[in-house]
């Protein structure tokens, strides 16, 4: 099922997450034509409770589903019984990005992990501080892992990550010296 609204789905070509092709079947609008929508966070609660699948696509996600002309009347349909088929994520030629989250200071650091290629799921994100071994870093929500290491963060800083699938690779010294909270840092790496 399907509900209109949400805006951590559908990202422009861009985003962090899993990539899955949604076409919706149960209304006039619908064009039968499947897209690739981004899922970057869970559904706590709500009608997530009641439905085993459930998506909360935002507007344009909506639009992109409809036939020609007909997106508004989509978007106002309110739930949709969709088909849905996941896929791996291509971000045609871009490279993992960290973006460090505005709340990360000099030793608390959270990553958001954005155009990441293949499977879409992280089983593990590691950290490696200047001079440093591996470090555990916490999932926090959707494609955000955080380290908090109770000091001062050595930097530049690597990170390493593994797939769903077991693939690991490292993006080395992605995060600098004199790194700042807010900022997008990109690596020059990506699963293939």
């Amino acid at each position: 099922m399907v509900t209109a609204g949400g805006p951590s789905i559908f990202k422009n070509g861009k985003g962090c997450g899993a990539c899955y092709q949604v076409r919706c079947i149960s209304h006039g609008a619908c064009s039968g034509v499947p897209v690739t929508v981004v899922v970057t966070d869970q559904c706590p609660g709500g009608p997530c409770l009641s439905e085993a699948t459930h998506f909360d696509l935002g507007g344009k996600a909506f639009g992109a589903m409809a036939k020609p002309g007909q997106a508004d009347n989509l978007r106002s349909a309110g739930r949709l019984r969709v088909q849905y088929n996941r896929v791996p994520c291509n971000w045609h030629g871009l490279d993992i990005a960290f973006r460090v989250d505005r709340g990360s200071n000099p030793n608390y650091l959270a990553l958001l992990i954005e155009d990441e290629a293949g499977d879409g799921d992280l089983s593990a994100v590691e950290l490696q501080q200047r001079g440093g071994s591996w470090a555990p870093m916490q999932e926090s929500w959707g494609a955000v892992w955080r380290y908090n290491s109770g000091s001062t963060l050595q930097a530049p800083i690597s990170i390493r990550l593994t797939s769903g699938s077991g693939k690991k690779l490292v993006a080395s010294n992605v995060i600098p010296s004199g790194w700042q909270a807010g900022r997008t840092y990109r690596s020059i790496v990506n699963f293939q």
